[in-house]
């Protein structure tokens, strides 16, 4: 297509436009996410207890914003650290395993809020509200001095780059977050690998 319209530019003097032939090519960006000692950072920086947990829990357990605000008490198997997650995206159910400290975190939790039918309740019963859990997280930011852009779908994107950080199988990976492609997972092997590289900036060498 370059050459024809090169052909009818230098020998018929004709400008034509043959762009719209050309595929488009989509884009390819890496997913935003935070380092272990940023994550470490923000959740020491929420002090309140209620706070804290709801963004403990959806770091630790790799959840969407809509998965954590929808999780029952009866949902959470602490005796066998499971953690059932109803009708995520795609209307899939899905079980992901609980950390020992999240354990430790949501009891304590549950002894000073004592919720009824949702694991993270407003002041005044029902679902948390999506807003205020994004607020949480704003503030933390501000007091743990992170200035890299992030959301809580950030939280979600770090759980799956730090698991893959520690040796965790990609098959696995894509299972717990359920990723509906494995495409979709290898997206922070780009991360890691990168990471896993050391290889020196050749200013290091100046």
């Amino acid at each position: 297509m370059a050459t024809i319209t090169k052909f009818y530019g230098e020998v018929l003097h004709r400008k034509i436009d043959l762009s719209h032939l050309y595929p488009k090519r989509k884009e390819h960006k890496l997913p935003k996410f935070l380092t272990k000692d940023e994550v470490k950072r923000i959740l020491d920086a929420t002090e309140n207890l209620k706070h804290k947990t709801i963004l403990t829990t959806i770091y630790s357990c790799g959840l969407r914003l809509s998965e954590a605000i929808g999780i029952q008490i009866s949902d959470v198997k602490s005796k066998e650290n499971l953690l059932l997650i109803k009708q995520s995206k795609g209307n899939k159910d899905r079980i992901v395993p609980l950390s020992q400290k999240l354990v430790d975190i949501l009891r304590d939790y549950y002894r000073e809020y004592k919720p009824k039918l949702f694991l993270f309740e407003g002041q005044t019963g029902g679902q948390y509200s999506p807003r205020s859990v994004q607020q949480i997280l704003k503030n933390s930011l501000k007091k743990a001095k992170i200035y890299s852009p992030a959301t809580v779908h950030t939280l979600r994107h770090s759980y799956a780059t730090h698991l893959l950080e520690n040796g965790t199988d990609i098959r696995i990976i894509k299972e717990l977050p359920r990723h509906n492609n494995i495409k979709t997972t290898e997206i922070y092997t780009h991360i890691t690998d990168v990471s896993k590289l050391c290889v020196k900036s050749p200013l290091d060498f100046l």
